[in-house]
């Protein structure tokens, strides 16, 4: 049998307010094209359908019409676990309605696995399906480890011990005349991270070791970091299938793919990973020659199908005007950057008579690295000056 791997497709997501949506409908136009073309059996998604706990209702609508097509209905299962940006209650609300069509939705850890039935192979995948366990999800807590005293590896071993339990209860039954695999939302120790899963929630007291995976399965489809990649040091075959789009700058020149399985009862697992061309390209442009040499590039119509971060090297601050100018030659670039020489920024003494939204930039400038500030973001400031005169104040003493 076939198996299809993707994960973390963050619909609803945005790239500094600009709308994905259009590349994940291509996305799920060139999704389509690799399930035929392979002819996929079952569809494994792996978490992080959504990109926050209440998607907006266009993301809902898509990810719905895209499981009737995944499960061509009902005659292509479809295995989707909650991720940590999804909400598991409203990701597997639907259930009653499609079970009919072979499309199965575990929000919460569960206690047994999934026997998903696989029509043209007469046989049966078994998945260890555990959905992203946080401390609230599985309802328990582990400070009593010693979390409480700063004892962060305590911590760590007691929510990696509690993970290769439950992985051994799911998969306690799995028997070598069905295919068994694993499939989870976590972050294991070693693997590659991205600026686009949020720091925070990456790592941390979170962590599993690789070994804590399950041993008796051919495969472990995982969600949670963006950049496709094997995990190391895992006992039998385990591998993140990584976002279809890339979500920040940090991902420039990441290839993204989606994994297949081929597998049968009791045999090693023959995996092959599939490059994606459906999102649109993260590119850095650095203009070390200055602002001619942004127009020179715009006039070559460089890069018209990318999301470009833009740096460039001036003797001075661009002027909103240049800056609205570059946007609209290209609604492609997504932040402009004013790389400046050193010592630009002015004594405190000689700034202390500018305008308040002067001093606004400049500050906006230097804790961003020299990006500009929208027209917009710095009416914003203002009005909050107007509304609270003790910021202003604050303001001028500074």
């Amino acid at each position: 049998m076939r198996i299809l791997h993707t994960a973390d497709w963050h619909l609803g997501r945005t790239l500094e307010g600009r709308d994905r949506k259009p590349e994940h409908e291509a996305f799920m136009d060139e999704l389509m094209t690799i399930i035929d073309d392979y002819a996929i059996d079952a569809i494994l998604i792996a978490g992080d359908i959504f990109d926050s706990s209440n998607p907006p209702a266009d993301a809902e609508r898509f990810y719905y019409e895209s499981m009737s097509r995944l499960s061509d209905h009902g005659k292509r299962p479809v295995v989707i676990i909650a991720g940590n940006h999804d909400q598991p209650d409203r990701l597997s609300a639907a259930m009653p309605l499609v079970q009919d069509q072979e499309i199965y939705m575990v929000g919460l850890p569960q206690s047994a696995a999934l026997k998903v039935p696989i029509k043209r192979e007469k046989n049966y995948l078994h998945v260890a399906a555990l959905p992203y366990p946080s401390e609230a999800r599985l309802k328990e807590s582990f400070s009593g480890s010693g979390a409480f005293s700063g004892d962060d590896e305590t911590y760590r071993a007691a929510y990696d011990a509690r993970i290769a339990r439950l992985f051994q209860q799911l998969s306690s039954d799995f028997t070598l005349d069905n295919v068994n695999m694993a499939m989870s939302h976590l972050f294991l120790a070693g693997g590659a991270a991205s600026d686009s899963e949020r720091p925070i929630e990456m790592g941390g007291a979170y962590t599993v070791r690789p070994g804590s995976l399950p041993e008796n399965v051919t495969y472990t489809a995982l969600g949670h970091l963006h950049r496709p990649q094997w995990v190391k040091e895992a006992r039998t075959p385990a591998r993140y299938a990584g976002s279809p789009l890339a979500f920040s700058f940090n991902e420039v020149g990441t290839a993204k793919s989606v994994t297949i399985i081929e597998a049968q009862p009791g045999e090693q697992a023959h995996v092959t990973e599939v490059p994606l061309s459906s999102g649109k390209r993260l590119t850095r442009w650095h203009a070390t020659e200055g602002i001619l040499q942004v127009h020179r590039w715009l006039d070559a119509r460089h890069g018209t199908n990318d999301w470009i971060d833009l740096s460039i090297h001036s003797e001075h601050t661009l002027n909103p005007e240049d800056i609205q100018a570059i946007r609209r030659a290209h609604p492609g670039i997504v932040t402009i950057r004013t790389v400046l020489p050193e010592e630009t920024f002015k004594p405190m003494e000689s700034r202390q008579h500018l305008p308040i939204d002067e001093l606004f930039r400049q500050f906006y400038e230097k804790k961003s690295s020299g990006a500009t500030p929208e027209p917009e973001l710095t009416q914003l400031f203002l009005e909050l000056l107007e509304e609270d005169d003790p910021i202003r104040e604050a303001v001028n003493v500074r």
